[in-house]
């Protein structure tokens, strides 16, 4: 009985690991694929030979994106952006988070607080109103415009504040006893027991951040302070111009463009 049991287990792990491998090829292979199709010549990239192994290896995609080192100044604006972003989101998140957390007795006004914030979350002023106040604060061509307005992310502060509603209330009535501060209790107390919950939504911040094109080009007159979405966003909108203008081969470069964007040849 002992042994078919075991036998059980094993084939429960083996068939675990297997579907585990599928799903992370199944996640892997088309990165694999587009970095075949960068190192790889316009002839076969055209012709759809490129699998997960370049044909015709070239490095010519990475030097002209290198080149003129707009690429490494978009790419260090766009760590500094995320750095500075994540930061402050948890930050205030937490701040916020944590009176709302707890009851309206505790908190006076706490369901109208709470319904204002909410509201932000299915209405907003709108790109225009927005753009006006970002102009008065004196934000516009400065990278604070990427990250001030989007300080805080009520859904993500909703997660923290209810993760928060989960650990015991008895942990902060003896720091209360033994004189501890409502600040120094979320420093010491509430934020190390929180660190799932922080790793969460500072991913879903970081990737906010880093992918964001939009408002890098709405608020950022010069292109030179384009974080690197924003770069690459206007790197693709106008790529048949750079390439004739920059004295490359424009074939070469053109069809691999076309083949990762869809474009017609």
């Amino acid at each position: 009985m002992i042994v078919h049991k075991k036998k059980k287990d094993l084939l429960f792990q083996i068939a675990n690991y297997l579907i585990f491998i599928v799903v992370s090829l199944i996640c892997i292979l088309p990165f694999v694929h587009m970095l075949a199709v960068s190192f790889s010549s316009s002839t076969a990239v055209s012709g759809g030979e490129v699998g997960l192994i370049p044909i015709g290896f070239n490095t010519q995609s990475y030097t002209f994106a290198l080149s003129d080192g707009k690429f490494l100044r978009a790419l260090m604006i766009s760590i500094v952006r995320v750095v500075l972003g994540v930061g402050l989101n948890l930050i205030l998140m937490c701040l916020t988070a944590y009176p709302l957390s707890r009851t309206k007795n505790e908190l006076k006004g706490r369901n109208v607080y709470m319904i204002f914030f909410v509201i932000t979350m299915f209405i907003n002023g709108g790109l225009i109103p927005t753009y006006l106040v970002i102009v008065k604060l004196g934000l516009i061509n400065s990278i604070w415009a990427l990250i001030l307005p989007f300080g805080v992310s009520v859904y993500n502060m909703i997660i923290l504040m209810n993760f928060m509603k989960t650990i015991p209330i008895e942990i902060e009535e003896s720091a209360r006893i033994d004189g501890a501060s409502p600040f120094l209790i979320l420093i010491k107390i509430i934020l190390p027991l929180m660190k799932p919950a922080l790793a969460t939504v500072g991913l879903f911040c970081l990737v906010w951040h880093w992918n964001d094109w939009f408002h890098g080009i709405v608020y950022l007159g010069n292109p030179k302070d384009y974080p690197l979405q924003s770069y690459l966003q206007t790197l693709l909108n106008s790529f048949d111009q750079i390439l004739r203008n920059s004295g490359g081969d424009y074939q070469e470069l053109l069809a691999k463009v076309n083949v990762r964007t869809g474009r017609a040849s």
